[in-house]
């Protein structure tokens, strides 16, 4: 028997010992990488040379009405983007709420500033000068 048809096998084999509960080497969960553990091939054999045996496997988990690992934890992922998406739309309107503030405030203390400038240049000066005593003579 050639490699290719013993590689071929020994993926049959071990999908239907993962799909019946069974598995010997791989910890059982339905994804390629623990396919190609039990099978005892190289992840690349299924993803690369026998591409028609992992689509297999994923029909036959999907007929069982079951949703592969791979993609439970793709929808987890997808989940949590969309979570984290939101939140992060939140944050830019908060921020650019506050950003407006702060220009806002910016604006109004230079107008502040420009008039006590304006205040300050126009008033007279509010000193005087005090006649200065004599002192006594110091011995």
């Amino acid at each position: 028997m050639s490699p290719a048809l013993d590689e071929r096998d020994r993926i049959r084999e071990a999908m239907n010992r993962i799909l019946s509960g069974n598995p010997q080497r791989s910890n059982g969960a339905l994804t390629i990488v623990a396919l190609a553990a039990e099978a005892d091939v190289p992840r690349n054999a299924l993803t690369q040379r026998h591409l028609d045996l992992k689509n297999e496997f994923y029909e036959k988990v999907r007929a069982r009405g079951e949703t592969p690992d791979s993609e439970k934890r793709l929808r987890r992922q997808l989940v949590k983007a969309k979570e984290l998406r939101a939140q992060a739309l939140k944050d830019v309107e908060q921020l650019k709420a506050d950003n407006e503030a702060l220009v806002g405030a910016l604006h109004q203390v230079v107008m502040e500033n420009r008039q006590l400038r304006q205040q300050l240049a126009e008033q007279q000066p509010n000193l005087r000068i005090l006649p200065t005593q004599p002192r006594p003579p110091s011995f």
